[in-house]
């Protein structure tokens, strides 16, 4: 079968993108230049330049050329996240607090049902499969780039407890605090790390291109008696990095971190 044309001039500037031809911020040609370039109808170029929107490669906007997208990686240290020693509830979501450190623009797209309880989160959250759980889901993004995807189940005798977590919105001192609050202290997380490709909902989402997998990251809270939440965080494997701090680190107090 052949290729169609609008595919193969896609292929042609992908390429010419991740060889670093257009580099970040970079403008592509116009159209009429494309048209040219690949003896093109300007209907087909279009195809080619929107399927590399959908990609995540090259953005548009009105009245200006299509521009490569600006990829700027985004550090995350795992091991003081939600880590309330480390904040105040007067600084807010631990989220925003570290895309606002960073200089960026954080923004997070929320969700809020009632699932039944897939059967891993089940087996985490120390109840039957199926039984139904409160999912919190939020779309996350950094200078209005989708960043990550977070889903937090919490099992349904708590969020009864706590009927702020069924809430469609942010809980602005974060949920882990408000928790703590209410007298539900997560003493520890047992964290869980993989990578995989992207599942089409998640591509969607994330605006994932090809060849690009997800970071996933799964972390159980427990208070000393039981687990009381499980999130699932998923990643652009190419706009993120983790970190984490471990053991005694005095000895970097001194050195430029810039």
């Amino acid at each position: 079968m052949t290729t169609p044309l609008y595919r193969r001039v896609a292929d042609a500037l992908r390429t010419e993108i991740t060889s670093g031809g257009y580099t970040p911020g970079m403008d592509l040609p116009s159209e009429r230049e494309l048209q040219s370039r690949y003896d093109a109808s300007r209907n087909t170029i279009r195809q080619a330049l929107q399927t590399l929107v959908a990609e995540g490669l090259v953005v548009s906007s009105q009245g200006r050329p299509y521009q490569v997208r600006k990829q700027e990686i985004f550090t995350l240290n795992a091991s003081r996240f939600e880590d309330l020693r480390y904040s105040t509830a007067e600084d807010g979501d631990s989220y925003d607090n570290d895309v606002l450190a960073s200089g960026r623009i954080p923004r997070q797209d929320f969700q809020v049902q009632l699932v039944p309880a897939p059967p891993e989160i089940a087996d985490r959250l120390w109840i039957e499969p199926g039984e139904t759980v409160t999912l919190r889901y939020c779309l996350r993004f950094v200078d209005d780039v989708p960043w990550s995807t977070q889903a937090t189940y919490y099992p349904r005798a708590l969020v009864e407890r706590h009927p702020r977590l069924a809430e469609p919105r942010d809980i602005s001192e974060g949920t882990t605090r408000y928790l703590a609050d209410h007298g539900v202290e997560q003493v520890g997380q047992r964290d869980e790390w993989m990578s995989r490709p992207p599942t089409p909902d998640e591509a969607r989402a994330l605006q994932i291109g090809p060849g690009v997998s997800v970071l996933v990251w799964t972390r159980t809270g427990h208070t000393r008696d039981r687990p009381v939440r499980c999130t699932l965080t998923t990643f652009r494997g190419d706009l993120n990095r983790i970190t984490y701090d471990l053991g005694d680190l005095s000895a970097l107090d001194g050195k430029d971190q810039s």
